[in-house]
């Protein structure tokens, strides 16, 4: 089982990853993350919307929230039109596709 700081060290190095692909400045997004049993749910988007919560600076497309289980420190992408609670929903039933998704070897 991984430590709640390992876990974030794996969140902050996938987020340093897509910053440095995307050229955007992006961070984990402050006070966002959702602990579960199995691990921890974190947001992303750019530094400057993080500190302004401003919509209008919010120009990232394709940012989904993702998942690192504690268990193995894999990353699961968990974005739906339908939402996070829906994604949280199907994940937590064995039903979310833990597969990668196109944007995660761009």
């Amino acid at each position: 089982m991984l430590t709640e700081q390992e876990i974030i060290e794996i969140a902050k190095n996938y987020v340093l990853d897509k910053s440095q692909q995307s050229g955007y400045d992006l961070v984990i997004l402050d006070n966002e993350e959702i602990k579960k049993p199995y691990g921890i749910i974190f947001r992303y988007n750019t530094k400057k919307f993080n500190q302004t919560r401003d919509i209008n600076d919010n120009t990232l497309f394709g940012n989904v929230p993702f998942l690192v289980k504690n268990n193995n420190g894999k990353i699961v992408t968990l974005g739906s039109p339908m939402g996070l609670d829906y994604c949280i929903k199907k994940y937590e039933e064995g039903k979310w596709p833990e597969t990668p998704r196109l944007s995660d070897f761009q």
